[in-house]
């Protein structure tokens, strides 16, 4: 059996959480609070979920995802997600998390950021143009021509096909866009998170190729 760790109980975290869950996989999830308080989540999940700490959670999952924001100072457990493929679901949201210069020069993405904070894991952009309840109702069978495209972006080809597997899982068709240098084009703004509410993989390709650089005001 594969577990998930989820560093996130939020609504990204938890609504990943169910769809693993009806999957098949086990999950252990973290939020800042402490496990105490996710009893009703766990609970809700039922018995293939347990509450963790973050560092926990790492060790504990196969592979992991991140549904928190990038903090300019690292809190993620570096040690614990060692060698793994860490799933990062998060968007750059001034108005939430402040300016990363950097990534308002066009220089970085916030993947990337993410990527120096963990640099013995491999991190997978995954998850980020969709709204988090969509996960499971918009869930579609292989083949159907209304399954929408989600995309990756990785530097590591193993991490891309962990997604694509979970994607196919969960009812979704994988687009690559990597490698994470890249991922800017699914950001807040571009064509793609834009048409998040519906788009098919070919529509998908196409938006990913009308992306231009947003530069914050």
């Amino acid at each position: 059996m594969t577990t998930i760790g989820i560093i996130g109980a939020g609504e990204v975290g938890s609504h990943i959480a169910r769809a693993a869950i009806a999957n098949g996989y086990d999950v252990v999830i973290a939020n800042s609070r402490g496990p105490e308080t996710l009893n009703d989540l766990v609970a809700e999940l039922g018995p293939s979920a347990r509450a963790a700490t973050a560092a926990d959670a790492a060790r504990a999952g196969d592979f992991v995802v991140i549904a928190v924001p990038l903090k300019p100072v690292n809190d993620m457990p570096v040690n614990e997600l060692a060698g793994k493929v860490v799933i990062d679901t998060n968007n750059y949201m001034i108005w939430r998390d402040g300016n990363f210069p950097v990534v308002d020069r066009g220089e970085k993405t916030v993947h990337e950021l993410r990527q120096e904070h963990l640099p013995t894991s491999k991190v997978v952009k995954a998850f980020t143009h969709i709204q988090a309840p969509r996960i499971l109702s918009f869930a579609r069978p292989a083949g159907a021509p209304d399954r929408i495209g989600l995309s990756a972006s990785s530097n590591y080809p193993e991490a891309v096909e962990i997604v694509t597997r979970l994607y196919d899982q969960f009812g979704f068709d994988t687009v690559n866009n990597s490698p994470l240098c890249e991922s800017w084009r699914t950001a807040p703004g571009q064509p793609a998170w834009k048409n998040s509410d519906y788009q098919t993989r070919d529509e998908l390709i196409a938006n990913l190729a009308r992306a231009k650089r947003i530069t914050p005001q």
